[in-house]
C-alpha cells in the first residue's frame, strides 16, 4: 500500500500479513461483542480500530492480544491460530489507557521489568542496553532513576511507551493511550508514536473514538458500530468514499441532508427534499429511485460570499479558528449546517458577522449521495 503522506512509497511488494481475524465473533453472555469480524493487518503498517464506545474495537484488540479468546473465528499470527495461546507467549505487546506503570519503581526498573522476566535470563548489561535504546527512542535519556510520580503525563506515556517495545514485540496495541493527555499534548505525542513506528518498522494497531486521531496516525482506519466492521480504507479513502452516511459523520464533519432519490443528470443523483427543494451529488454504491439517502457535504466544500450564485443563507454564528472561521449558517428549506471558510477567504471578502446574509455553494460533484444506513 501507498502511503506517500507518511514517506512510505510502494516498494511493488504487497506487504504479508501478521494478523488475521477469521470469522471472529465474541459473546459476553447475551452480549454479541464482536460479530463476524475478517480482517487482514499487514506487517509494518499503522491500522486503527476507530468507533464509539461499545463498537466492539477494544474487544478486537483484546483477543489479538490474548487477553480474550474469541467464542467462535479464529484469530492467527504469522499464519498460526492463536485463539488458546496466552498473552505472554504472544509476540505482542500492550500499551494500556491509563499505562499500568509500577508507581514504586524507577523508571529504569519499569522499562526493564519485562527482560527480566524472560527465560533463559539476560545478562544485567544486555538489559541495561536495550532500556538505554529505548529511552533514547522515546526522548527520555537521562530520565532512568526518575520515580514514575516525578513524571508529567506525556512523560509516562513515553515510559509505557519504552517499556512496550523494549522487547521488540512484532505488534504493538494501543489501548487509546492519548486519551489522559491534554490537546497540546496529544498533538505531539500523535507525531512521536509516528515518528517511533517508522523507526521501528513493526505494526502498530490503535484503538481511538477520536477520528482526528486516526486521521492523522493511520495507513488504514477499521470503521466499527455495532460490533461489526463497517468500512476499512485509507485515511483520504474513508473521508472522501465513506461507505454510507455512519461513515461520513464518524470519520470528520459534514453536513447530512435528507432526501429520496428522484432522478439521474449527467452521472450525479437529484436528491428531492422536504419542501419541493433538490439537491445534486455524487452516487456512492447502489442507489435506486425512491431510496432513502442522505446527501453529504463538507463544511470546507461550502463556498460563502456577499452575492453571486447559490443558496441565501443567513449567519447564525461565528468562531474563530486561526487558518479558519467556522460559520453556522441557516437556509429556510436546507436548515443549519456548517462552513468552514479559510482565512484567505475573509481577508478577500472581509469578515462575515452575525445575522448577515449571503450566498452559499458548492460543486455538486463533490457533494456525496449515501446509503442513509
Amino acid at each position: 500500500m501507498t502511503n506517500e503522506a507518511k514517506g512510505r512509497p510502494d516498494s511493488g511488494a504487497s506487504p504479508k500479513a501478521i494478523a488475521e481475524l477469521r470469522g471472529v465473533s465474541k459473546r459476553y453472555g447475551e452480549v454479541l461483542a464482536a460479530d463476524g469480524l475478517d480482517l487482514t493487518i499487514r506487517e509494518g503498517e499503522f491500522l486503527s480500530f476507530l468507533g464509539p464506545s461499545g463498537c466492539g474495537k477494544t474487544t478486537a484488540l483484546r483477543m489479538l492480544a490474548g487477553f480474550e479468546s474469541p467464542t467462535s473465528g479464529d484469530v492467527l499470527l504469522d499464519g498460526e491460530v492463536v485463539n488458546t495461546l496466552e498473552a505472554h507467549r504472544r509476540p505482542v505487546n500492550m500499551v494500556f489507557q491509563h499505562y499500568a506503570l509500577f508507581p514504586h519503581l524507577t523508571v529504569e526498573q519499569n522499562i526493564g521489568y519485562g527482560l527480566k522476566q524472560q527465560r533463559p535470563r539476560l545478562p544485567k548489561a544486555e538489559i541495561a542496553e536495550k532500556v538505554g535504546k529505548a529511552l533514547d527512542l522515546v526522548r527520555l535519556s537521562g530520565y532512568q532513576s526518575r520515580r514514575i510520580w516525578e513524571m508529567s503525563g506525556g512523560q509516562q506515556q513515553r515510559v509505557a511507551l519504552a517499556r512496550a517495545i523494549v522487547n521488540e514485540p512484532k505488534m504493538l496495541l494501543l489501548d487509546e493511550p492519548l486519551a489522559a493527555l491534554d490537546r497540546k499534548l496529544r498533538k505531539e505525542m500523535q507525531i512521536e508514536l509516528q515518528n517511533i513506528q517508522r523507526t521501528l518498522g513493526i505494526t502498530f494497531i490503535l484503538v481511538t473514538h477520536d477520528q482526528e486521531e486516526a486521521l492523522s496516525m493511520s495507513d488504514r482506519i477499521c470503521v466499527m458500530r455495532g460490533g461489526r466492521i463497517v468500512q476499512i480504507g485509507s485515511p483520504q479513502e474513508l473521508y472522501d468514499r465513506p461507505k454510507n452516511r455512519y461513515v461520513a459523520g464518524f470519520v470528520g464533519s459534514t453536513n447530512f441532508f435528507d432526501g429520496t432519490v428522484a432522478d439521474q443528470d449527467s452521472g450525479l443523483l437529484v436528491v428531492d427534499l422536504s419542501g419541493g427543494h433538490s439537491l445534486r451529488g455524487a452516487p456512492i454504491g447502489d442507489l435506486s429511485k425512491g431510496q432513502a439517502v442522505s446527501l453529504s457535504v463538507r463544511p470546507e466544500q461550502v463556498r460563502l460570499a456577499r452575492e453571486g450564485e447559490g443558496f441565501e443563507v443567513t449567519v447564525l454564528n461565528r468562531i474563530f479558528l486561526g487558518e479558519h472561521t467556522e460559520y453556522l449558517v441557516k437556509h429556510p428549506a436546507l436548515g443549519e449546517f456548517l462552513v468552514l471558510a479559510p482565512r484567505q477567504s475573509e481577508l478577500n471578502d472581509g469578515p462575515y458577522a452575525v445575522g448577515d446574509t449571503l450566498r452559499a455553494s458548492w460543486d455538486a460533484a463533490t457533494a456525496l449521495v449515501l446509503d442513509r444506513n
